[in-house]
Parts: structure tokens; C-alpha cells; sequence
């Protein structure tokens, strides 16, 4: 399992027995490593570490481990990483499972059932729930995106300025870090005094989350992945040209960023086994819902083992 930014291995703290004590026959051996860069993973040492050179460390990391062959799970960095993995090694790669896995390459097809979409989904492929989701969608994704994408124009281009204040600031981390678990764990947090927080979260897990940034200092490196992923054209990316043909199980909870319906998403994913319309959550979803993201991982995993 493999978390994303400004997370860490913590998420998964909540799930962990989740999977790891036996239900419906299923048993987990769950490995939850830190990005490179992130928390007590050692940052790199050289430009150009980006997603890709990232999936080749954590498919090294499960061969040294002992394990020839692997589920996975990912949100945020973490699904684009667990992507690259089973681009690279899908004999290695029994299921991928993503909570995250926002559209990057866009064609005639994604705007036709833009046009028509909220008039005739089913001739588009669109579920009732997929067009609750994306319509009205200049309000829905186009300026909720333009309110929430500030920080990664910041990332993707100045990392270590922002960086190395926040890295000097404990307080001015936790807010920079804490503002994400607020929107984009539900965008009508936003407009509550204390942000909604403690509806989802404990404050003390919160700040073990931020406290592994400060004990660390690694926001800057951290901050910098952004700018190595997205220094170019994502289209033009060695592993946009790629699909992905393991296994895999997409769980699409209400409160995430960006919606993708299904049939957005199998250009890239052709073979989507499972495609879940979750009940609740946003962006952490292990962190927020570990029980409903559990259960959608064991359904995953049973549909792939019979």
C-alpha cells in the first residue's frame, strides 16, 4: 500500500488490522513503504526521481522481501506509482487497487460524453451516479479545481522556496499540511471555522502526520516530487503510452477531487474487474474510511483469486 502527498505510512495504521486479521478467508501480509523523499525514506540524491524511478524501487524492495508476486493499492502518488509497477512488471502483479486515478490524457471520446453526457449518460456510458458526480461540471471540476490546485503550481515549479520556510515552521507546516485533510476530505469543510477536521480525524493523528514531516524536515523533498512528475507534458510520459492489463479494482469515493467514470478510465486500465461507487470519503481514504476502503480491497482480491 503506498500513500501519497501530504501523507505518509500512517495512513494505513487504521486499516492495517483490518487486513491483517483473518475475514472472509483472506488474509494480508501488508507492506506500507515511504516514498522516497517522504518522511524516513532518504531523499534522492539526484534530479529526475519521479514516479517511475519510484515504482522501480518498490518493485526492487518487494523482490528483496521475498515476495515474487503482489497485490497492490494506491491513492494519490501512491496509484500512479502502483500504476508504473504493473506497466513495468504485470507478471509480478497479481491485482491492482486504486482509490485515486484521475484521467491525464484526454481524447474525443472524454468530450463527446461531456457534451452529452448529462442529457443521455447511457449513450455515453455514464451511470445516474457518474453524471451527480461530474455536473455541472465547469463548477464541479473546473473551479473546484482552479480553488484546490494552487499548491501544486507552488510544488510543481518553486518546491524548495515554499519548502524551506515550511520546514522552519512547525506551525505554518501543520496549517499547510492540515488545510488538505480538511477540503479535500469533504470541499464543505472549507467553509467551517475549524475546518471540519475532527469529524473525520482525531487531532492526534493529524499532527502524528504532520510530526513525521517536521522530525524528518522533509517537506521540501517531499514538495520537489511534484516538480519532477510534472516538469513536462503528462501525456508525453513513457508510461502514459502504456496500459495497464492486470487485474484491477477502482473505487471511486464521492468527496475525491476529481470523479472518474469507469469509462474514462478504461483507455488506460483493460481490465477493470471491479469498479465500486463508494458510500462516503474523500482523498485519505484509508485514513478515513479504513473499513469501507478494507472491504472493497477483499471483494477486489476474491473476484481476482477465483
Amino acid at each position: 500500500m503506498v500513500h501519497g502527498w501530504p501523507g505518509s505510512f500512517f495512513e494505513f495504521y487504521k486499516i492495517l488490522p483490518l487486513l491483517t486479521e483473518g475475514r472472509d478467508g483472506l488474509v494480508f501480509e501488508v507492506i506500507c513503504p515511504s516514498i522516497p523523499g517522504y518522511g524516513f525514506s532518504e531523499a534522492p540524491h539526484k534530479t529526475g526521481f519521479d514516479s517511475i524511478a519510484a515504482a522501480r524501487i518498490f518493485y526492487k524492495l518487494m523482490q528483496r522481501l521475498g515476495f515474487k508476486e503482489f497485490y497492490m493499492q494506491g491513492g494519490d502518488w501512491g496509484g500512479l506509482i502502483t500504476t508504473n509497477i504493473a506497466q513495468m512488471r504485470p507478471e509480478n502483479v497479481k491485482g491492482l487497487h486504486l482509490n485515486f486515478f484521475p484521467v491525464t490524457k484526454h481524447n474525443l471520446q472524454m468530450l463527446v460524453s461531456l457534451l452529452l453526457g448529462a442529457y443521455v449518460p447511457f449513450l455515453v456510458g455514464f451511470t445516474r451516479e457518474d453524471v451527480k458526480r461530474i455536473f455541472p461540471y465547469f463548477k464541479k471540476n473546473v473551479y473546484e479545481m482552479l480553488r484546490e490546485s494552487g499548491y501544486m503550481h507552488i510544488q510543481a515549479t518553486k518546491p524548495d522556496t515554499a519548502g524551506c520556510g515550511l520546514n522552519d515552521s512547525p506551525v505554518g507546516l501543520a496549517a499547510y499540511i492540515l488545510e488538505k485533510f480538511s477540503t479535500w476530505t469533504d470541499k464543505q469543510f472549507r467553509d467551517l471555522e475549524d475546518g471540519g477536521l475532527e469529524r473525520k480525524f482525531s487531532l492526534d493523528d493529524l499532527l502524528t502526520n504532520v510530526m513525521i514531516y517536521w522530525v524528518t524536515g522533509s517537506m521540501v523533498s517531499s514538495m520537489r516530487f511534484y516538480k519532477e512528475n510534472l516538469n513536462g507534458n503528462p501525456e508525453k510520459r513513457p508510461d502514459a503510452k502504456i496500459g495497464v492489463r492486470v487485474p484491477t479494482g477502482l473505487a471511486a469515493f464521492p468527496n475525491e477531487l476529481l470523479h472518474a467514470p469507469l469509462v474514462w478510465a478504461q483507455p488506460r486500465y483493460k481490465n477493470v474487474i471491479s469498479y465500486s461507487y463508494m458510500l462516503r470519503g474523500g482523498h485519505f481514504a484509508a485514513f478515513e474510511e479504513p473499513e469501507l476502503l478494507a472491504e472493497d480491497i477483499r471483494q477486489f482480491v476474491k473476484k481476482v483469486e477465483k
